[in-house]
Parts: structure tokens; sequence; C-alpha cells
């Protein structure tokens, strides 16, 4: 793979999480470069801008201990076609420049898709982290996003056994390797940051832990459909209660589509602004229950231990379902007494399918081998 002396990485990134991803990663090569007898490892981190997100400012980056990107495409939003088409126009001409032994790409967004085909069509290998994720709903364009990245790729990151299992099912076996999940590393590496500024989130919002709900609403399933979007609305509302509200970051997606539909919230849900990483890891680990369509959500919600309800017909972490950590409850009908009913406790212990948050180590070790 290595056309130099040292080994060089193109991350793409185009979203917040997939910066908090690579953050990981990145702290990874990072370390090792500082081992006299590594191979060096030279990282270019390129933003496609698919997300323009008003919290990634310098405090995000001061905040996360996130390298700042070497190259941001600025694409913004648009629809697929034209925003996975521009980006494909913008990284090759990176790719062409830089020349890197392996490009990485995360998780399952435009960003990815279009870093995965940029690269396979300069020859130039893929590394896919969070590779194997199937939700087998073909209606979601993440799902596509995902397959295809998958089977352009080299190297195969995968978080979790079933994962591996479900690149077996498709027929890829060769460069497959389980590593555990980089946002297992990420909850690991930012827990006690997240507890120095516990007291004062909860202080300002004025809540107090296992005393509310927390929501996070936002795929396009949901939101763009008035009926479903509506049906939340009132499940969420019903679900608050004076002693214990249902605590409501709101994605921009979700606040333009409660506008244009005009969906109303009930008194008890507390809708504010989109909160930072380690706000949102505060919110999570106090909530008494967080209902999600996230699918990191889900998988942060069993890091925590907190009961999660998750407002979709199906996950591509199955895992987060055993012992009743995580339900499904897809809102096609009017939910509201089904939600309130969720009160029934685990029937065991969470689960611990992530690994033991030392996948960014492994990925960086393979990458070397």
């Amino acid at each position: 793979m290595r056309k130099s002396g040292c080994l060089r990485i193109i991350s793409v990134v185009g979203a917040r999480p997939q910066f908090i991803k690579a953050a990981a990663v990145s702290r990874a090569i990072a370390q090792r470069n500082r081992e006299p007898s590594s191979c060096p490892i030279v990282e270019k981190i390129v933003h496609t801008g698919q997300h323009y997100d008003d919290n990634m400012s310098q405090v995000f980056f001061d905040e996360m201990d996130i390298p700042q990107p070497d190259y941001n495409l600025g694409v913004g939003s648009a629809s697929h076609g034209a925003q996975t088409g521009r980006m494909l126009e913008c990284l090759e001409e990176v790719l062409v420049q830089e020349n890197p032994d392996c490009v990485l790409v995360y998780g399952d967004t435009n960003t990815t898709l279009a870093g995965a085909l940029a690269a396979s069509k300069r020859h130039i290998p893929v590394g896919h982290v969070e590779a194997g994720m199937r939700s087998y709903n073909r209606r979601m364009p993440e799902e596509i996003n995902r397959v295809v990245a998958d089977h352009l790729s080299e190297l195969l990151f995968c978080p979790t056994e079933t994962a591996v299992k479900n690149l077996e099912r498709e027929g890829i076996r060769r460069g497959v390797h389980l590593v555990g999940d980089v946002m297992y590393d990420c909850a690991l590496f930012y827990a006690t940051k997240a507890r120095a500024i516990e007291q004062r989130v909860m202080n300002d919002l004025k809540i107090r832990p296992k005393s509310y709900h927390l929501a996070t609403i936002h795929r396009a399933e949901n939101t763009d459909d008035r009926e479903r979007l509506a049906r939340i609305a009132v499940a969420l509302g019903t679900l608050g209660a004076p002693d214990c509200p249902v605590v409501f970051p709101m994605h921009p997606r979700t606040l333009s589509r409660t506008r244009s539909h005009g969906v109303v919230f009930g008194d008890h849900v507390r809708v504010i602004e989109p909160v930072s990483y380690l706000t949102m890891v505060v919110l999570q680990r106090n909530a008494r229950m967080i209902i999600t369509d996230s699918g990191g959500v889900q998988k942060e919600a069993l890091f925590y231990a907190v009961p999660c309800v998750t407002l979709r017909e199906e996950t591509e972490w199955p895992e987060t379902l055993q012992n009743g950590w995580n339900r499904l409850l897809p809102p096609t009908e009017d939910i509201k007494d089904k939600l309130r009913a969720v009160t029934e406790e685990p029937t065991g212990p969470p689960t611990r399918p992530f690994g033991s948050g030392t996948a960014s180590n492994e990925i960086v070790r393979v990458l070397l081998a």
C-alpha cells in the first residue's frame, strides 16, 4: 500500500459525529507516531461540508481536542444526487493533489459514499470505519451508503460480530477486521470532560438526574411525514410531566419541519437548541429514558446503561435490543399509550458488544500491518 517511507492517509468527514470518530483515530495515529520504531503516518483531514453546523466553531475543536481539517470543501446542503456529485468533483481534486496510500471513510452519510467512490475511481484503497452495519431497509439513504461503501472498501473495520456476519452474507470476507466501535473509544475518552461540566449543565437546564426524559428526532422518515411527526409530538407531550419533562435538543431539520407542518409539542416538552457533544453526553448519562431515531444515540444509551426507545421499524444496531435496553416503536400509528407504557425495567444487565475501547488503536495497527 505504501508509496513512500511514510503512510499517507486521507480521512474524509462531513458531519460532527464523523469528526468525533475520526478524532479518535487521529489520537491513535499521534500516539503511534511517538513510538521511535514506528513507521510515520501522515494524515490529512478533508471536511466535505455536508452538514453546516453552528456548533462546529473553534470552541468545538478546542473542547473536543479535535484537529482542524486540512481541507474544507464547503459543499453544503443539496439533494442527495447533487450533493454527492459535488463532493466527488471536489474530492477527486484533493486526491490527485495528495496522492494518499489510503482513504478512510466513516459511517453512512453521503460523505461516506462520495469518499469511497472518489478513492476507488482513483484506485486508492478505501478503509471503512463502522463497516458491516445493516438495517435491511433500502428506503433509508444511509443503508445504500453503507452497502456501496462496504463493497468498494479493501479494509472493513467492523464494530461488532453482527457486522462481520452481515458482510459474510454478502460474500465479503477479505479485508474484514473486527476492531470494536470507535464511538465506545470516544465515550471512554470524553467521560472525564463530561463529568466536569455535569453540574453546570444540570443547573442551566434546571433538571435533576433521572428526573427527565431525553428526545432526539431527526430522520427524514419521521420529520418529513407530517402524520408521523404529529404522532411523535403527541406521544412526547403525553409522556412529559411537571416532575419529569422531556428535554428535546431539536435538530435544525426537525425545527424546520415542525414549523412547516404546524406541529406543536406539549407544555412538558422542553425544546432547546442543539447542544455540544459533551453536553449531550451529560444529558444521556443522567436521563431516565431516551427516545430517539438516531443510530448513534441508541448505542450511547447502552454505553451509559439508560433504557432507550427507538422510533423506527428497524435498527442497524440489533445488539442494543438485548435484555430490553432498547425497544423499537415505529410511529406508524398512535403511539402515545405505548410510549407511556414502556416503564418495565430491562430484563438483564446491559451487554458490551462494542469492544474494549481500543478500536482506534486496532485500526492503526491494521493500517500499518
